[in-house]
């Protein structure tokens, strides 16, 4: 690996762990703490400190040990985050993410950046110094040993049982047994001490410095395993000391070792992590491991035996570590691809499905059933490799829904409005050129819905709402597209004011006649705004028309639904993907036509008789249901007259039908899609082109721009006439063309 290549592997891995860490602290804030939160965003400061002191970046190296140092202290309990310190944590990722940037375009530290960084620092130690002033430490009680005869119902299964036998010198060193069990007082309390005299000599045989005496005790205490063997710390050498934990917590450690990161850890490691087990028990465990005369037994088995880990606890950790050696090794079966080289894998897919057209065609020309079987043959592998490649490039759509939690907390903050974000399939798949396009659209509406639709949370009540607004994403597969929904429950559109505005800019005239959508969608118009104020979110005129351009340019289209008082809801309508497609052809005169296949619903006759009556009216009767038709040989302006018999493909979109007429159907073809150039990029009807095997280009018809325009037809009637049709000189001059 180059150092180029393993600073890009570097940059890109920080943004993943960066985004990781935002969404485990807005989980913290929506949810609560919780272990698996606090243990992602501490893995992703830890990783990425680790990752950026081997290129040498100690701006970022020296930043993040503060923040890993606060992340600590909440992992081990010292202080719990408020909505405020989770704040201080989401602008510190912020700041560690232009770091990064720096560090990938070469930049030095700016002055700007430094300043910010600094202020981070003084508000993160701030914020500890707060956490340290807070802490309550507990008043030992009078008496540390409270002396009790029997046992007391109960204390077994609450308390650590601690087995002492210290060193037969200990006293000699100076230490006195009863100072530890003074200190033992502040961290919990003992409630029972056994004292064992089972190794005490006869009197004669007894050294008054020797200590002789066992202890077995019942403690009561929150601390953990590690803090109660510390109390033995400076006795532990050539003492025997086992700390049993209390059976009621047994749970915890299993939860804990459940929410440890799915890291290659060893059963040792998982059992240090969850505090099941200390340093100096594992180091003990593994020297009687080594020192078996009757070969290496395995660790889990010591531990049981030797009474350090309830069998339990052993269990869960080998569980734990099954599924990290699982996941490690479903890891390693992936590997990130540039996308430069997978789209210039799609661009070879699509010249081998043109090539492979080509040669079916010179195969039916030769009429040899050897070598038409030999290219059907490839044109099956093509087609298979084709629907292979094509799904490396999809990716779940909740790649660019991810990016909003953040945004919506941030700017709902900002409004002074309290607004939740609900995600719904999240995991429908779409391909990843279009997903990386979407995110400008959407990040629009989103900050259009709070700044316009969203009203402040005394409004709503009054109103008889929730005082809490709700944006709603969903996404989902409809017909061969996928269909991106973007509501929410505020104030809605008001119509009237969106008219008088588009009246007073001149957009409408004053003796207007609009439908109610048409007035909807008044807000794509470029400049337009309700707005009376310029506010940092709104009041320019800038967004919504950007929404359009942006959908339109990747083949979709856009709907909007709203009720005033009640809410809005923006709906798009995508293509799976801008590259290769299933497609049906059709024929007029010797014009090739490619319609969608997965909107083609069925073909049927129009016989002679049949398209005369219906001639003029743009509709026919299908099984007693009204079809309305768009006859191709009109659209684009064919010459000729059209043939006695004639064919109707029916198609389907958002639940709309429409009948395209034409004059011949040619079957199944997959169509590369080749973009228009700018002068047919506007063509009604059209949404490109593809070469076919001949050489020959094919139009791919544009199924939602024609249903959209039925819908615009008042009457719900077409008459096929050029002067009904928008852009004839257009779709004449690209017929020509073809």
């Amino acid at each position: 690996m180059t150092m180029e290549s393993a600073k890009i592997a570097f940059v890109q891995e920080a943004r993943e762990l960066l985004g990781e860490m935002e969404n485990a602290l807005l989980r913290m804030e929506s949810d609560g703490l919780d272990d698996e939160s606090i243990h992602a965003v501490f893995r992703a400061a830890h990783t990425i400190k680790g990752s950026s002191g081997l290129f040498g970046q100690d701006e970022i190296v020296s930043f993040t040990h503060v923040l890993e140092t606060i992340l600590d202290e909440i992992r081990s309990g010292k202080f719990v985050p408020d909505s405020s310190t989770i704040s201080l944590f989401l602008e510190c990722g912020d700041h560690l993410g232009s770091l990064v940037g720096n560090f990938e375009q070469n930049l030095s530290l700016s002055a700007e950046q430094a300043q910010d960084g600094s202020s981070l620092v003084q508000k993160l130690q701030g914020a500890r110094r707060n956490a340290e002033r807070s802490l309550v430490v507990p008043t030992p009680p009078e008496s540390p040993v409270e002396e009790i005869t029997r046992p007391v119902d109960g204390v077994a299964n609450d308390a650590w049982h601690i087995s002492l036998r210290l060193a037969t010198d200990v006293l000699k060193s100076g230490m006195d047994p009863l100072s530890f069990f003074r200190y033992m007082a502040t961290l919990g309390r003992i409630v029972q001490i056994d004292v064992i005299d089972d190794l005490l000599p006869p009197p004669a045989k007894m050294d008054p410095e020797n200590l002789y005496l066992g202890f077995e005790i019942q403690f009561i205490s929150e601390a953990t395993r590690k803090d109660i063997e510390g109390v033995f710390e400076f006795v532990a050498e050539g003492s025997t000391i086992r700390i049993l934990p209390p059976h009621s917590k047994i749970e915890t450690y299993l939860d804990l070792i459940r929410s440890l990161p799915e890291s290659p850890n060893r059963l040792g490691e998982i059992l240090l992590s969850c505090g099941a087990l200390t340093d100096s028990e594992l180091a003990l465990v593994l020297r009687m491991q080594e020192n078996t005369a009757t070969g290496k037994p395995p660790l889990g088995e010591m531990l049981v035996k030797e009474h350090f880990v309830p069998p339990v606890v052993v269990a869960a950790a080998l569980q734990k570590q099954k599924v990290s050696r699982e996941k490690t090794i479903q890891e390693s079966r992936s590997v990130k691809v540039d996308v430069a080289k997978l789209d210039h894998l799609i661009d070879l897919v699509g010249e081998l499905v043109i090539a492979a057209a080509g040669a079916k065609i010179a195969a039916d020309r030769e009429k040899s059933a050897p070598v038409e079987e030999a290219v059907g043959m490839v044109s099956k592998l093509v087609e298979e490799i084709r629907d292979a490649a094509l799904g490396v490039r999809m990716v779940p759509i909740g790649e660019v829904f991810q990016r909003f939690p953040r945004l919506v907390r941030d700017l709902s903050m900002e409004l002074g409005k309290r607004v939740e974000l609900d995600i719904q399939g999240a995991e429908t798949e779409l391909d990843k050129s279009m997903v990386e396009r979407l995110a400008e659209p959407l990040t629009h509406m989103v900050r259009n819905s709070l700044d316009h639709g969203m009203e402040l949370e005394s409004t709503r009540l009054a109103a008889g709402k929730p005082a809490q607004g709700t944006i709603r994403f969903n996404a989902y597969h409809d017909t061969g597209s996928i269909v991106i929904e973007v509501a929410d429950d505020g104030a809605g559109i008001h119509r009237q004011r969106v008219l008088e505005r588009a009246i007073e800019r001149g957009i409408v005239p004053h003796n207007h006649n609009l439908s109610d959508r048409e007035i909807l969608n008044l807000i794509f118009e470029p400049g337009f705004s309700t707005s009376q104020t310029v506010t940092n979110l709104s009041g320019r005129g800038v967004g919504m028309d950007v929404v359009k351009r942006s959908i339109e340019s990747l083949r979709g289209e856009i709907e909007i639904e709203s009720e005033e008082g009640v809410g809005t809801e923006i709906r798009l309508r995508m293509p799976l993907t801008l590259a290769i497609i299933d497609g049906f052809m059709v024929a007029v005169e010797d014009r090739s036509f490619v319609v969608p296949l997965d909107l083609v619903i069925e073909c049927a006759d129009l016989p002679r008789e049949v398209a005369i009556r219906e001639q003029g009216r743009g509709i026919a009767n299908l099984r007693g249901e009204p079809l309305p038709l768009v006859r191709l040989r009109e659209l684009f302006h064919i010459p000729g007259q059209a043939p006695a018999r004639e064919n109707i493909v029916v198609v389907e979109y958002g639940g709309k039908r429409l009948g395209l007429v034409v004059e011949g159907l040619l079957g199944e073809f997959q169509a590369v899609i080749k973009p228009l150039s700018r002068l047919f990029s506007k063509v009604p009807g059209v949404g490109g082109s593809t070469i076919l095997g001949t050489g020959e280009i094919a139009l791919i018809l544009d199924v939602p721009a024609l249903v959209q325009r039925i819908e615009r037809v008042e009457t719900t009637r077409w008459a096929p006439t050029s002067a009904s049709l928008p852009g004839a000189s257009e779709t004449k001059a690209l017929s020509h063309a073809t």
